[in-house]
């Protein structure tokens, strides 16, 4: 891990990794021909290379799997206008205004030639294009330039250029019906178009037997991990009330199919006339297969596949006859994932998974024996109870640090949203097992449905409570880590009854708090202006201290997805709050006197007057479609600076950096840089 984390902020030259790499080793190597009773002598070399062996080898596989460092990229002999060859590497999934794809760039056509390349981009056709015969494997050409994947620029906000880089994509493309060409040819890969062929096979089932829009949408997700149907809002509850993981699918769900592996395959165990040698490897053979194949239909996500490898290294540790320790199982699984993709690292439920099962082992039991209930349905109540407040502790700061929010009543939603989505579960297996007799498929659909509503209405009902969410919590990398070890101290000490491991604890959580302090202390003395770079919409923030006043389209108030995505993360950065008012702020018509700082904001068609004395004007925001001449502008007021908004015309903002250079004066484009941020003190 550390090795990785290294690589990827310091960009470690190839040869530099490689040189660790063969020292490192040597090292090792040498010790084993010391002598015997020299190795002592010599042992922290010996773990000095271990460590550096291992740090190597993570930063090699981050090297490797980045793949711009790839020699056959495509992005490496890629120019605008020039032909490439792709292949669909998924079913094209209908969204808002477009249907999107991914695709693997096969070929390259240059100078008369196909290059064969490497590489990934996502594909977005217009909704009136004839899609009818594209899906998996089917191949295109086209021609339009492939456009730079880029982040929003707002501050606090998702970094997707990482995300897709890290899934190899790094190019995007907006096609219309006259702009590609579909091949003849196909390129699939059978297991691959089993699954395909699996999922929409599964999805059919669900969609005959299953109504309604919301509990369809959930029961795809909780199955086979397709959400391309699920409710935004709904998802927004399920986030809000501490119980996502149910949608998610994770070791809970493959948890529930290593139960029913284990029940399908008792028979072979008792089977008396079969050879128990022969029993003996069928058995686990059967359950790994089981267990991997429902891991491929759920998607493979990070969190599942995880789940798998460590089920895996289980069933195989018991057909062997040893008793691993878990925390071993959890490295082991964990290290072969990151060999696989070092980047899952990054991924917040490969982070959520292992944080929530190694916080079950260590604090589960400790937190269990807090009572001893006779009544064993009572019991079986409080035992639940214990596994989600033991996961919770060591999630809870990752959690902040991703999410910036914390269910005050994830106990409530847990209680009822786990075992029940576990039957649900349950449920649907069964629905899929017997679809072929339609009276009994239906009816098991109904209760399923029914089953569905009762769990969103309860989790939906959950979340309108009063303080049912603790929002806007913001916490830095560093405070999440030093929260993270008062959190370890602390459960060391009261699992081994350790003081020094409670000193340590208590010092972390003073460092933490400390932290915290210094960061109120520079959010309430801030001053600035935040134009941000949402896409066809004009926003900005006025701030002063903790409070923002915003400026811009009404409609974004009502639009929570837009909102949230764009805006929310920096109010959650500054630690801001709404205010009505700000202290110094005036606005006459289309100028803003903030602090020191004259504002001119342009969002419609205006007229200037001549005047013999300029006015001089700090900023100048751009925002829509108007009707502007710079060159008239100027005779009327002296522009420091120019910031064209994300809702201006790409088309016409070329014409006006094209005025703004003959006029000298400096412009700043949020479409290309991110949001412009003002600082005003």
């Amino acid at each position: 891990m550390a090795g990785i984390v290294l690589q990827w902020h310091l960009q470690t030259e190839l040869k530099i990794l490689w040189l660790v790499f063969s020292v490192s080793l040597t090292g090792i190597l040498s010790f084993f021909i010391i002598p015997f009773f020299e190795k002592y002598k010599f042992s922290a070399i010996n773990g000095i290379s271990i460590a550096a062996l291992f740090i190597s080898i993570g930063g090699l596989l981050a090297f490797y799997k980045n793949i711009q460092h790839d020699e056959n990229w495509f992005g490496k002999n890629y120019s605008t206008e020039e032909a490439l060859i792709v292949t669909l590497l998924d079913n094209p999934i209908e969204k808002t205004k477009s249907y999107k794809a991914n695709a693997s760039v096969d070929y390259l056509l240059k100078n008369d030639s196909a290059i064969k390349t490497k590489g990934t981009v996502i594909l977005y056709f217009k909704k009136d294009s004839a899609l009818e015969n594209l899906k998996y494997g089917s191949q295109i050409v086209f021609t339009k330039s492939l456009q730079e994947i880029k982040n929003s620029g707002n501050p606090g906000g998702f970094d997707y250029k990482r995300y897709s880089l890290f899934q190899g994509i790094t190019h995007q493309v907006y096609l219309k019906e006259n702009e590609f060409t579909i091949l003849p040819t196909v390129n699939k890969k059978k297991f691959t178009q089993f699954i395909f062929s699996s999922r929409e096979k599964i999805l059919s089932i669900l969609r005959t037997n299953i109504k309604g829009e919301k509990e369809l949408g959930l029961a795809e997700a909780l199955l086979i991990g397709y959400k391309d149907d699920l409710d935004k809002t709904l998802v927004q509850s399920y986030s809000n009330t501490g119980v996502v993981h149910v949608i998610a699918i994770s070791g809970l769900h493959l948890g529930l199919i290593y139960w029913l592996l284990l029940l399908a395959t008792r028979l072979l165990k008792k089977r008396k006339n079969i050879n128990p040698v022969a029993t003996g490897w069928l058995r686990p053979v059967l359950i790994i297969a089981g267990l991997w194949l429902f891991s491929f239909l759920a998607g493979a996500q990070p969190s599942i596949i995880r789940s798998a490898v460590m089920f895996t290294c289980i069933v195989l540790g018991d057909s062997l006859t040893r008793k691993t320790s878990i925390y071993n199982t959890l490295a082991f699984s964990a290290f072969l994932l990151l060999c696989y993709n070092p980047y899952w690292l990054w991924d917040v439920g490969f982070q959520l998974s292992y944080t929530a099962v190694l916080s079950i082992v260590i604090f589960m039991r400790p937190i269990y024996n807090w009572f001893y209930i006779k009544n064993k349905i009572l019991d079986f109540i409080w035992k639940l109870n214990a596994v989600t407040l033991a996961a919770q502790i060591l999630t809870l700061p990752i959690s902040i640090y991703h999410f910036h929010q914390f269910p005050n009543y994830f106990l409530l939603t847990n209680f009822v949203a786990v075992p029940l989505s576990s039957l649900i579960l349950l449920g649907e297996i069964l629905l899929c097992v017997i679809f072929f007799i339609p009276v009994i498929a239906a009816f098991v659909g109904k209760i399923l449905a029914w089953l569905i509503w009762i769990m969103n209405s309860y989790v939906e009902r959950i979340e309108m409570l009063p303080f049912a969410l603790w929002d806007a919590l913001q916490i830095t990398i560093l405070q999440a880590i030093f929260l993270i070890a008062a959190v370890a101290g602390f459960g060391y000490w009261l699992l081994e009854k350790n003081k020094t491991s409670f000193k340590y604890g208590l010092a972390a959580l003073i460092i933490f708090f400390g932290l915290r302090s210094v960061s109120f202390i520079k959010a309430n003395s801030q001053q600035k202006l935040i134009v941000y770079n949402v896409p066809q919409k004009q926003a900005m923030d006025f701030i002063d201290g903790r409070n923002y006043l915003f400026v811009g389209d009404t409609d974004l108030l009502a639009d929570d997805f837009v909102r949230n995505f764009h805006i929310k993360p920096a109010r959650v950065l500054n630690r801001l709050e709404e205010s009505s008012e700000l202290k110094n702020y005036f606005q006459l018509e289309n100028i803003i006197q903030y602090k020191n700082k004259k504002i001119l904001l342009i969002d419609n068609n205006s007229t200037f007057i001549h005047k013999a004395e300029k006015i001089p004007v700090d900023l100048l925001v751009v925002s829509k479609n108007p009707k502007l001449y710079f060159k008239k502008l100027a005779e009327t007021f002296i522009v420091k600076q120019v910031v064209f908004d994300g809702s201006v015309p790409a088309w016409k903002m070329k014409y006006w950096k094209n005025d703004c250079d003959s006029l000298h004066i400096p412009y700043y484009d949020v479409n290309e840089k991110g949001a412009f941020v003002m600082k005003l003190n």
